[in-house]
């Protein structure tokens, strides 16, 4: 194991390195990765509570705005997560495009991984750098892998916060996935595996936000362009999809797109305090549904945040999980 330490803007301590997993390392729905390992950082001072952090599949270990993270809206001082007052570790996903073991980029198709795999593997560093968490906060594809390291690691776990995921896919929202992996693949045939990415982050956008919000932003007169026209959204969706095949491989969107349409679990097993947040205006993730999974967890507490972003609130409504994160990390409601 390689442990760094290095500055951020704010000067929190940063510790850093990549733990070598146990080889092989069985995967949940069969086979093994040989010599995997998985990349962690924590940020914020040594003596306070530690929170793991994880977020949708292109997640990554840099989480806070102290951190030029993924999730700075939420995490860094003063925020919903203050990283004056918890030490925040994140972590790359197997799979991913980052430093844990992935696939590579022109590479074979990655063997499936589940969230569980995640969960074994997030166990294991837990273990091997012998921390002892507060909680749990996932959101997206990080609340499935919240929800396995609650069921199966209880004592690494002991509480979860959930956001904008269930114990099961909605069929929809594997209908819409299905559709972008096949782009990808398709791509990837082709040989121009970074425009089907490029097609498929597009149209993933279409499904995180709400039909509320691209009618405020982008509901102008199109334009003509020499021989075509072209409708106010779409630069903004294929900018998006630009900017995504700049940072994260074809390859590994189908590893972890994948992995999210094969999460189930029973919700009975989660048995650790467990805030569930729904946002009704989630078309990924139906409110109906999470009122479902809520009623079998044993101690389960749902949160309704409405937001004009819908799956992306977790992302854009900082202010709004503010009181919802402080409540879960004091133990209300246990």
């Amino acid at each position: 194991m390689a442990v760094v330490s290095d500055a951020v803007p704010t000067a929190c301590p940063v510790s850093q390195g990549v733990i070598a997993l146990p080889s092989p390392f069985a995967l949940h729905h069969g086979g093994s990765l040989v010599q995997a390992q998985m990349a962690w950082r924590l940020v914020g001072p040594s003596d306070a509570p530690v929170v793991l952090a994880i977020g949708g599949i292109s997640g990554h270990r840099r989480v806070g705005s102290d951190d030029a993270g993924w999730w700075h809206a939420v995490v860094g001082p003063d925020r919903a997560l203050d990283t004056t007052r918890y030490q925040v570790l994140g972590v790359d996903y197997l799979g991913g495009s980052a430093d844990s073991t992935g696939p590579a980029r022109g590479g074979s198709l990655f063997p499936t991984v589940s969230a569980h795999d995640q969960a074994e593997a997030i166990a294991y560093v837990l273990t091997h750098l012998g921390l002892t968490l507060r909680a749990v906060i996932g959101a997206s594809y990080g609340a499935q892998v919240a929800l396995s390291l609650g069921a199966r690691f209880p004592s690494l776990a002991p509480r979860l916060v959930v956001i904008s995921a269930a114990d099961r896919v909605h069929p929809l929202a594997t209908g819409w996935r299905a559709v972008e992996r096949e782009i990808v693949r398709f791509g990837i045939e082709r040989g121009d595996a970074n425009g089907g990415l490029k097609l498929a982050r597009a149209l993933a956008m279409t499904t995180y936000r709400t039909p509320r919000e691209f009618e405020r932003r982008f509901s102008g007169a199109p334009r003509r362009d020499a021989d075509r026209f072209r409708l106010p959204i779409e630069d903004y969706l294929f900018a998006r999809g630009d900017a995504y095949v700049a940072q994260y491989r074809p390859e590994s969107f189908v590893a972890l797109s994948e992995s999210i349409d094969l999460f189930e679990i029973d919700a009975s097993t989660v048995r650790v305090p467990t805030t569930a947040v729904a946002v009704p205006e989630d078309e990924l993730v139906p409110y109906a549904h999470m009122q479902d999974f809520v009623a079998r967890l044993p101690r389960g507490r749902l949160v309704t945040l409405e937001s004009l972003y819908g799956h992306d609130a977790f992302l854009k409504e900082g202010e709004a999980l503010k009181p919802i994160l402080a409540a879960a990390l004091a133990g209300a409601g246990e």
